[in-house]
């Protein structure tokens, strides 16, 4: 009954007879949740996002936390032709009211120790409904489930279909909501299971938040569509990651990941029975993947791709997992080198600014067609914003990006908030915030900060004005105050200088 529904239809193909198979294995228990108890939860779900008066193109936004729940409601979601709308569980409530307001959801589900702080504000913003789940499952949104009953028939959708809004950083101005069709998931989704071979076998590590790409529409669609199974972990957490691997054959991780597991002794041993490590969110490096090489005799598979276009690149199952770059463009994908003021394809080794094109790209911004159509072209090209070129073997290199966009941790901040919060502060002349290479975040926020004249300001200072009005991952790790900023002649601000001077900061 689900082949109406483009993308439901392909989460639930590898299943549909093996309802006894296990999806989800968590807890102290390894408790197994099968593939039938799931999709029928997830029916029942969307029978009850109808009774809470959601239809088909209506927006669910969610801030939770990391539970089958909240992976049942995706699902329930795409079932009822509604639009998913995860939002990251640092955010805090002034940033929830900004997302809240731009998508107008008909239903807001948070996590129950929050709602008396998101309540009013989920009311300011017009929202109809307001739910919960919370960390161990429980909540209202789970009641509602049990209220109704398995067999749900799926709305139709097809590939062109609005299934998900991600939020997305740029370098100025607000996040933007990145419109993700059917298509785009589905068509992805297969094709990754494709060339990381993965199968019903297979055992995947989960250890990703699910409000973003990597985690939700990577790893968790890529188990689906292969029939596999989830060991799912709340969190990263390196002793649980390494009592699971014996139990796996893969791991979706950040660099972060690799760089913990780095440090614990005995990763050797688990490890040797995995078939594969995949990294991605932020670059690797060479470093981290030669030690990894060296102690558990894998090569970690690095592959690039961003919100907008879900993955792009990989490097190759078979072949060559070359250290420093992000393999080759994934079957179905164009991927273009091209001076970034005439769009001229530039030649073989020249870095200029990477654009991409395919099934896996998004729809255009929520709202915002100017905007859409700055950086999604009319013959469908992408403009990605990063710089790269690709070498005489066909590799794809990163070499850094037009935009001063930072990546600490696999996830995206804009310098610009928290340059804006920054100069708010009392003393606080003006601010630049910049991306730091760290051993362990890929990228560390680091504020450098000008005193007004005559005022002292103190790096602790600015901390704890930062610290109540932005997610953590967003802080500053760093302020370093500057009796000026570099600029150059046209008064612009001199990133790239500031990036060189403190380059070293945490080496």
């Amino acid at each position: 009954m689900y082949d109406r529904n483009h993308l439901a239809h392909r989460l639930r193909r590898a299943s549909a007879h093996a309802d006894d198979r296990p999806f989800l294995i968590h807890g102290a228990g390894w408790r197994a949740t099968s593939y039938g108890t799931f999709f029928h939860n997830a029916e029942r779900m969307a029978s009850a996002l109808e009774r809470l008066g959601v239809h088909p193109g209506d927006r669910v936004a969610v801030q939770a936390p990391k539970t089958q729940e909240m992976l049942e409601l995706y699902v329930a979601c795409a079932l009822a032709g509604a639009v998913f709308l995860p939002l990251n569980t640092g955010y805090t409530p002034p940033e929830i009211r900004y997302f809240l307001s731009d998508a107008a959801p008909v239903l807001f589900v948070c996590d129950p120790d929050k709602l008396d702080a998101l309540t009013p504000v989920a009311r300011d913003c017009g929202v109809a409904q307001i739910r919960t789940i919370a960390a161990n499952g429980s909540g209202t949104l789970r009641e509602a489930r049990e209220a109704e009953v398995p067999g749900y028939d799926p709305v139709p959708r097809g590939p062109d279909d609005l299934a998900a809004i991600l939020y997305t950083s740029g370098t100025t101005g607000r996040s933007k909501g990145a419109m993700l069709t059917h298509r785009a998931l589905a068509s992805n989704a297969e094709t990754l299971c494709d060339v990381w071979r993965f199968t019903a076998d297979d055992v995947l590590i989960h250890a990703l938040p699910i409000f973003h790409t990597h985690g939700l529409f990577v790893a968790t669609n890529v188990t689906l569509m292969a029939g596999g199974s989830c060991l799912f972990l709340p969190g990263f957490d390196a002793d649980a990651i390494l009592a699971a691997m014996p139990k796996a054959t893969a791991l979706m991780g950040v660099p972060t990941f690799y760089t913990r597991l780095l440090d614990h002794d005995g990763l050797a041993e688990a490890a040797a029975g995995m078939r594969l490590f995949i990294s991605g969110s932020a670059p690797l490096l060479a470093e981290t993947h030669d030690r990894w090489r060296d102690v558990t005799g894998h090569a970690i598979l690095e592959r690039y791709g961003m919100t907008e276009t879900n993955m792009t690149t990989s490097n190759p199952y078979d072949g060559e997992r070359r250290a420093g770059t992000v393999g080759f463009p994934l079957p179905g994908v164009e991927l273009a080198i091209r001076d970034p003021e005439t769009r001229a394809d530039l030649p073989q080794g020249e870095i200029g600014v990477i654009e991409v094109r395919g099934p896996n790209v998004f729809a255009g911004y929520w709202q915002l067609p100017e905007k859409t159509a700055e950086e999604l072209r009319a013959d469908g090209f992408f403009i990605t914003g990063d710089l790269g070129k690709v070498d005489a073997d066909g590799y794809v290199h990163i070499v850094g990006r037009a935009k001063d966009l930072i990546i600490s941790g696999g996830l995206n901040v804009y310098p610009r908030e928290v340059e804006a919060l920054i100069d708010d502060l009392p003393g606080v002349l003006e601010s630049a915030v910049i991306g730091v290479p760290h051993p362990d975040f890929g990228e560390a926020v680091v504020a450098v900060a000008v005193p007004q004249p005559g005022v002292e300001i103190t790096e602790a200072g600015i901390l704890a004005g930062t610290a109540d009005a932005l997610a953590s991952f967003k802080q500053p790790k760093r302020v370093i105050v500057l009796p000026e900023l570099p600029r150059n002649t046209m008064g612009k601000v001199q990133k790239a200088a500031l990036r060189q001077d403190h380059a070293g900061l945490f080496a």
